[in-house]
């Protein structure tokens, strides 16, 4: 990532900057050893580390060996502390940001520098002196590589298991996504084996009684005929809206589906006032305002909407007249549905009041609102939909709820 970079960038001129302004102070005071050299002199090693920690991450291989010249140069010209930090900072660097081989190296040769200062020291000097100096070059050759070889171990574990993470996830959704393949598979086969066979047998009965009426020469004005073509007309579509519905669900790609608009409201309109024709019913639609761009969700939540309205006019309303009323505002689109109410008596066909909880959840996944119910001789259906999209998560359980003879469900 580009900040971590620039930060990275950033650290090292910090540490560079901090190891020459500690040298430098060092000197100044004369808080280095001695070795007949000018004090200034001193500040060359210092200077040469200080560079060598702007390219730390870089060129960890070139900065490790130009530092061990440094380091040589720095113990006999006189001995700066800071000097000998920024050199253990470069073997923490070199493992933490070189190769493997790298690591293998300076392992080696710390330990090798150690037991050697450390057996010189055995034999030239005392136990203690060799114990002491033992531990001051493990502490400067061997402890920055250790420090940056188990945090290298622990990076690479922590990038292992991120992996092993992002490939788990990724099999997890690949399951995900094979359930679901196969669970609409299963739902397609539930469909076309069920309902859709049940709608081509109605579709081939209602074609039957319409051969055998005929035969008989009955009038064409006869009410059984005109009902039988109703039946069949609706049954044929819903057979053919059925089998894309199956399609659908069969189909991973989803762009072949084309759902349905408000386009196609007169030829629903047309369809609903024949088959209402003989219980007495007349659909009338009024349309308001501007319609403009809708969003293909808005437009199918609104066919919907209406279909269901109109179509529960139809199996439950009183004789009269159903009025639709469609009004395009500028934020919104508003669906009103009035119709005659059986008031005190029973509708004509039972009903699970599923429709209702459906609209509602349609109007609740666009963020708008919803509500439905009786208002004296008539039933009345209200729904506002907005034309952005809002999300409003999952709908609630028992958004729809029934009252009595009302139903209401106000979804924001």
């Amino acid at each position: 990532m580009p900040f971590l970079r620039y930060w990275a960038r950033e650290e090292d001129r910090l540490i560079a900057l901090a190891g020459f302004l500690g040298g430098l102070l060092l000197t100044v005071f004369g808080a280095y050893t001695r070795q007949g050299f000018s004090g200034w002199l001193v500040m060359l090693p210092v200077t040469g580390m200080a560079a060598l920690e702007l390219m730390r991450r870089t060129r960890p291989v070139w900065t490790v060996c130009l530092g061990g010249l440094f380091f040589v140069a720095t113990i006999f010209i006189g001995t700066n502390l800071a000097a000998m930090v920024m050199y253990t900072d470069l073997l923490y660097a070199g493992v933490l940001y070189g190769s493997r081989r790298m690591s293998t190296i300076l392992h080696l040769t710390g330990g090798g520098t150690t037991l050697v200062l450390s057996t010189l020291m055995l034999m030239y000097g005392t136990v203690g002196q060799a114990l002491m100096v033992a531990a001051f070059s493990a502490l400067l050759f061997l402890v920055p590589v250790w420090t940056a070889d188990l945090l290298r171990a622990t990076r690479e574990r922590a990038d292992t298991e991120r992996l092993r993470a992002e490939q788990t996830a990724l099999l997890a959704e690949l399951d995900r996504r094979e359930a679901v393949v196969e669970e609409r598979a299963r739902m397609a086969r539930e469909l076309h084996d069920v309902v859709a066979n049940h709608l081509s047998a109605i579709a081939i009965h209602a074609t039957g009684a319409q051969s055998l009426a005929k035969r008989q020469q009955r009038d064409e004005a006869d009410p059984l005929l005109a009902t039988m073509a109703v039946i069949r007309e609706n049954s044929v579509q819903g057979l053919a809206e059925m089998r894309r519905m199956i399609g659908l669900l069969r189909a991973r790609d989803e762009s072949s589906y084309v759902a349905p608009r408000l386009d196609a409201l007169d030829t629903l309109l047309a369809q609903l006032t024949a088959a209402g024709a003989a219980t007495g019913l007349a659909f009338e639609a009024e349309v308001e305002g501007e319609r403009g761009e809708l969003s293909a969700p808005l437009e199918l939540a609104a066919y919907r909407i209406v279909q269901e309205s109109l179509t529960n006019a139809l199996k439950h309303a009183a004789p009269g007249v159903v009025r639709l009323r469609l009004t395009y505002g500028q934020d919104s689109v508003a669906i009103a549905v009035d119709s005659l109410h059986h008031a005190g008596g029973r509708a004509k066909l039972p009903s699970a009041r599923t429709g209702l909880v459906g609209m509602g959840e349609r109007a609740e996944l666009l963020g708008g609102t919803f509500e439905a119910g009786a208002d004296g001789n008539w039933w009345r259906v209200r729904a506002e939909l907005p034309r952005e999209l809002k999300d409003t998560g999952p709908a609630p359980v028992g958004a729809a709820r029934t009252t009595g003879e009302r139903v209401v469900g106000e979804f924001r």
